[in-house]
């Protein structure tokens, strides 16, 4: 199937491993020219060797403030596809964290995300065309005391999301979302051998630590299963997909717990 995305550009936020790096592949696949950014410049450059494309660029940036944000935008085109992926919320409760660790990850996701919009997508509506992309995650949808500040900030993002795109098809243009459940990236991985290395001695049995009586399908979600509603989400052929977040959960928030 012909996904109409050869020769468009995209740039895509915490893009140096895990779901990020998993999207970067699969639009490159379908032709797209991808731009980077991630706040570690030597990861990046491990990234762009990787993929093993000349239609990769990397861009080292902070995006935990404005000034980060504007001046990123300021070397750039506008992209046809904006990724909103940079950020992760720590897990606990609220009495476990201070308003510093709140403030600190909601900059980077929260205001990240939204901020970036409000930038992009005025010059996508000048050009008449734009799509963008927002992975949140399941804790907007299952809100749970653990996660709360994670909880709190993804059900604003879904909020945020469908209200975005429900104004920007008036100007031809599409904002979206995705809420992956747990998902086997790097981060997953390292926090697994962790585990394994203090509980089983030995951080290579890391792969025990996955309880498959957790997961839909006895396992986590995968980066690429990701990306492949990502890039048919960003496609053309698709475009009345509009002002929606789809749960990419396997069906686990309907599971008898």
């Amino acid at each position: 199937m012909d996904l109409e995305l050869s020769g468009k550009t995209a740039l895509i936020t915490g893009g140096s491993k895990g779901i990020g790096r998993a999207i970067a592949a699969a639009l490159l696949a379908e032709g797209v020219w991808v731009t980077l950014t991630a706040r570690d410049a030597a990861q990046l450059e491990a990234t762009r060797a990787a993929l093993g494309s000349d239609r990769v660029r990397v861009l080292p940036a902070d995006l935990s403030s404005d000034a980060g944000r504007l001046q990123l935008l300021d070397v750039i085109e506008t992209p046809d596809i904006l990724v909103n992926n940079a950020g992760a919320i720590r897990p606990g409760r609220l009495a476990e964290m201070t308003m510093e660790d709140i403030r600190g990850d909601w900059d980077l996701k929260v205001f990240g995300y939204i901020h970036l919009c409000q930038q992009v997508l005025p010059k996508m509506a000048a050009r008449g065309s734009g799509t963008v992309l927002n992975i949140i995650g399941m804790g907007g949808r299952a809100n749970r005391a653990p996660y709360i500040s994670g909880a709190a900030a993804n059900a604003a993002l879904i909020a945020f999301t469908q209200a975005l795109g429900a104004e920007a098809q008036a100007y031809g243009l599409r904002v979206l979302g995705i809420n992956p459940a747990p998902t086997l990236t790097d981060r997953m991985t390292d926090f697994m051998k962790n585990r394994a290395r203090e509980e089983l001695g030995d951080a290579a049995r890391w792969p025990e630590m996955v309880d498959p009586a957790r997961f839909p399908f006895g396992r986590p979600a995968n980066p690429e299963e990701v990306a492949a509603l990502a890039v048919m989400l960003a496609s053309p052929i698709v475009t009345y997909v509009n002002g929606t977040v789809i749960d990419l959960d396997g069906g686990g928030q309907w599971r008898e717990a």
